[in-house]
């Protein structure tokens, strides 16, 4: 009977990494495309290194790592494998929770951040047109203009701001409100689902530990040490 939930323990924790590893290898493609395809540097230029692109190529690296050492450690019932991806498992959930933890504390602090970043991306997208589609995607994609108005262009409007192409004049406008405006509300809206996403992932995160740990006590019991 002990056998059998052990087995059962096994493939399921084999068969949740596969799964994590597809999704790992997805975003990590996804992040590629954009990197390739979309500069958004144009945005935030002081914060290069955080921008999506490489925020999803990290990620996709660590989920596809993790993925395989918990899917090889469990397939193959190794023991040296099943405690690293516990350990790698455990750090990346402490660095989840203090990141999740700094940023309500420091919640005003990285608001004024991004606010100083968008103007300082805004100012180099006006005298750079080549790194106008990053702006453009943004407005379209929340019907916003500039940072916190349409006036933050001066007198060169990008095309996103208006109900018809080409502008023509103020009148043209459709996008009344900065952008800022609306991805604080974007954020406000999207905050239980991020919330309840942490959440959710932190409990996979300890169901995967504590897998890992079952099967690893079964191999010390059974003598199999780290054989392959």
């Amino acid at each position: 009977m002990a056998q059998g939930c052990l087995k059962c323990l096994k493939y399921t924790m084999c068969v949740a990494n596969f799964l994590c590893f597809v999704c790992g290898v997805a975003v990590l493609s996804f992040g590629v495309y954009l990197m390739v395809n979309s500069n958004f540097t144009a945005l935030t230029p002081s914060l290069a290194s955080l921008n999506i692109p490489s925020m999803l190529l990290i990620s996709g690296i660590i989920i596809t790592c993790v993925s395989f050492l918990g899917f090889l450690g469990a397939l193959k019932e190794n023991r040296c494998l099943l405690m690293t991806f516990f350990l790698v498992i455990f750090i990346l959930m402490l660095v989840e929770l203090t990141a999740a933890c700094l940023m309500l504390i420091y919640e005003a602090e990285i608001g004024d951040i991004v606010t100083k970043d968008l103007n300082k991306g805004l100012k180099s997208a006006r005298n750079n047109e080549t790194k106008m589609s990053d702006w453009d995607i943004v407005q379209n994609t929340f019907k916003c203009c500039g940072v916190y108005n349409v006036s933050d262009w001066g007198n060169k409007i990008p095309e996103s701001c208006c109900v018809e192409t080409p502008c023509s004049s103020r009148h043209d406008l459709e996008y009344k409100e900065g952008c800022l405006k609306k991805l604080k509300e974007w954020f406000e809206e999207n905050f239980l689902t991020t919330g309840i996403a942490v959440i959710v992932l932190c409990i996979i995160e300890v169901l995967g530990m504590c897998f890992a740990m079952t099967i690893f006590c079964h191999i010390s019991r059974s003598g199999l040490g780290y054989k392959l």
